[in-house]
């Protein structure tokens, strides 16, 4: 039987719902990056010319933002996830790091929506 075996299995379910986030994230990223090309086919099947709109660069930008805050989350996912297997397997008392990561995170992902909400309301 492995040490600590529900501890681990319980970090390694938090560190799987961490990807699934990033993986989200970046997956969104593309969506965003991508939509215009979307919105260019659709007008090119119905025959209608559509105009590049200065906001397609506001769009690569948001884009791009989203997949390196995915790419973020996933480095520190890592981080957190050997972090704490270290500290499940240590037999010495240890307190528990803050989690100013995930307020960090958390205030990313709501930066992200604010703008994005900001950019939705003026397209």
């Amino acid at each position: 039987m492995i040490r600590n075996f529900r501890d681990h299995a319980a970090n390694e379910r938090t560190f799987l719902a961490w990807i699934r986030t990033a993986i989200a994230v970046m997956a969104f990223g593309v969506l965003i990056e991508r939509f215009d090309l979307m919105l260019e086919a659709a007008g090119l099947a119905a025959g209608v010319a559509t105009p590049r709109a200065p906001e397609r660069e506001l769009a690569n930008i948001a884009g791009t933002s989203a997949i390196a805050v995915g790419t973020l989350l996933f480095v520190l996912a890592t981080v957190r996830f050997l972090r704490n297997a270290t500290m499940i397997d240590s037999d010495e008392e240890r307190r528990i790091p803050g989690s100013r990561m995930d307020i960090v995170l958390g205030g990313l992902l709501s930066v992200m929506g604010i703008a994005l909400l900001v950019y939705l309301s003026h397209v």
